[in-house]
C-alpha cells in the first residue's frame, strides 16, 4: 500500500508541471506583445496562433500537452500506475489554474490530450477523430473539444474496462466543459468565432481562458 505523503508528493509533482505557462514562455521569449493583452487573452495554442506565429502555436499546443504527459510518466515509473492518475489530476489542476498566474490558466484541451497520450493512448486517438470530424462539420474549434471530451470517458470504459480512467477522465471532461462555459454560451447565441475566422471574444472576458 502506497503511504499518502506518496500521493501528495505525485500530486504536487503534477500541478508544478501543470502550471508551467507555455503559451505565455514562449511568446514572451519571442518578443511578442503579452499574451493575455491579445484576442481572447487566454494562455494556450489557440490564442498564441492569433499573434500570427504559427510555430509557437504549435510548440505551446505541444509543451501543454507533453507537460502533463511527463507528469503521469514520471509519477508511475516512480510509484506505480494510481500515483500517474495522481499526477494526472494535478497536471490539469495545474494548467488551469496555474500559481504563476494567479490561478488563472487555460481551458486544458491540450493538457488533456497529453495526459490521454500517457494513460490511454487508443482513448487520445479516439478524441483527435472526434475533434477533426466535428471540426470539419462545424468549424467550431471549442465543440468539437466539447463533444469529444464528452464521449472520451464512455469510450475508455467500453475499449479498455478501465474504471479507474474512466472517473478521472469525466472529472476533467467536467471541469473542462466549465473552462468552456463562456464558449458554450456563445455557442447557444451564435456569436462564437469559427476556425478561419476573426472573430475573437473580448481579452478581458474571464471565462474565455483557453
Amino acid at each position: 500500500m502506497i503511504a499518502l505523503p506518496y500521493y501528495l508528493v505525485a500530486f504536487l509533482l503534477g500541478y508544478l508541471l501543470g502550471s508551467i505557462p507555455f503559451g505565455l514562455v514562449l511568446t514572451q521569449l519571442a518578443g511578442t506583445q503579452d499574451l493575455r493583452t491579445v484576442g481572447s487573452g487566454n494562455i494556450g495554442a489557440t490564442n498564441v496562433l492569433r499573434t500570427g506565429r504559427k510555430g509557437l502555436a504549435a510548440a505551446t499546443l505541444l509543451g501543454d500537452a507533453l507537460k502533463g504527459a511527463v507528469a503521469v510518466w514520471l509519477a508511475t515509473w516512480f510509484g506505480g500506475p494510481d500515483l500517474g492518475v495522481v499526477a494526472a489530476l494535478g497536471a490539469f489542476l495545474g494548467h488551469l489554474f496555474p500559481v504563476w498566474l494567479k490561478f488563472k490558466g487555460g481551458k486544458g484541451v491540450a493538457t488533456y490530450i497529453g495526459l490521454l497520450l500517457a494513460l490511454a493512448w487508443p482513448a487520445m486517438i479516439f478524441f483527435c477523430l472526434v475533434w477533426i470530424a466535428v471540426a470539419a462539420l462545424s468549424r467550431y474549434s471549442s465543440l468539437a473539444a466539447l463533444l469529444a471530451s464528452a464521449a472520451t470517458p464512455a469510450f475508455i470504459w467500453w475499449y479498455q474496462h478501465d474504471g479507474l480512467n474512466a472517473a478521472l477522465f469525466l472529472v476533467l471532461s467536467l471541469l473542462l466543459w466549465i473552462m468552456h462555459r463562456g464558449n458554450i454560451a456563445r455557442l447557444a447565441n451564435g456569436r462564437e468565432g469559427k476556425i478561419g475566422g476573426s472573430k475573437a471574444p473580448a481579452a478581458d472576458a474571464p471565462t474565455t481562458r483557453q
